[in-house]
């Protein structure tokens, strides 16, 4: 009995290429992280696009990071009220404000927002960059891409990134207080008591580790997605740029929220 070959648009076939594609594009992006981290070490070290990335990803973003901050603890702190004073424990609202701010939230928003902000630029700016042939030109004239692009951008990322969750967290904690204790009347001693006592130094660690997570994920994606824009088949010039770009920003802020549960269940056992 002779074998039938399978059809090229059989589950088992579709199945087998998605598993191949999908492990393919995995260890590219290993890979890539690799050479992305170890270019930070790299001797020379371009400090003047240090500076320039960080400049970029940190105080540009200030303004957005914190205003989501403020909005995000003035929430909680209405909401947190009106659930807490069902069981009559409204005086713990600036433990749960922020509790929640550090451990989570602070970290969570502010790598959104920054990849909306700057991890959609960077992503554009390396796509153009490739479709250009600037990158191209850049290992004529012997340049290592790499340590030249990448490995600034990493590195600004990692430094950034905790300086920003620590304004989201303070802000977040000033928007909290404005309306637990200014608008609804809760005894602004109690509201910073029950919040020293029950913040501890594991919440502050925990929320830095995600922190830190969060910043790998962002730099990487972002820009992995700008580097290789050239590669997606049928997508060339600004249609590839557009493509890496909205890439690089849902599959970062997808990324984002599966790390952030997979942390959360590491950090909290």
């Amino acid at each position: 009995m002779s074998i039938q070959p399978v059809s090229a648009f059989s589950p088992l076939a579709w199945l087998g290429r998605s598993a191949i594609g999908y492990t393919s594009g995995l260890g590219r992006l290993g890979i890539f992280l690799g050479y992305g981290l170890f270019s930070i070490f790299k001797p020379p070290f371009n400090f003047r696009r240090f500076l320039d990335q960080v400049y970029f990803i940190g105080p540009k973003s200030m303004f957005v990071v914190s205003l989501t901050g403020l909005f995000t603890g003035m929430v909680l702190g209405i909401q947190g009220y009106y659930a807490l004073s069902q069981v009559g424990s409204e005086t713990v609202l600036g433990a749960g404000v922020a509790l929640s701010l550090i451990r989570e939230l602070g970290p969570v928003l502010t790598a959104l927002m920054v990849t909306g902000r700057a991890g959609s630029s960077i992503a554009a700016e390396l796509g153009i960059m490739r479709i250009s042939e600037q990158i191209d030109a850049l290992e004529t004239m012997d340049i290592n891409p790499m340590r030249f692009l990448i490995g600034p951008r990493f590195a600004a990322a990692i430094v950034t990134f905790p300086l920003l969750v620590a304004i989201v967290d303070v802000v977040g904690i000033i928007g909290g207080y404005l309306t637990g204790v200014v608008l609804l009347g809760i005894n602004s001693g109690t509201y910073i008591s029950h919040m020293e006592h029950f913040i501890v130094l594991r919440d502050v660690t925990d929320g830095f580790i995600k922190t830190f997570v969060f910043s790998i994920i962002v730099a990487l994606i972002c820009c992995f997605k700008g580097f290789n824009a050239h590669t997606r088949s049928g997508s060339f010039g600004a249609k590839g740029v557009s493509y890496a770009t909205t890439s690089a920003v849902v599959n970062t802020s997808i990324t984002i929220l599966l790390a952030d549960y997979v942390l959360t269940s590491l950090l909290m056992r």
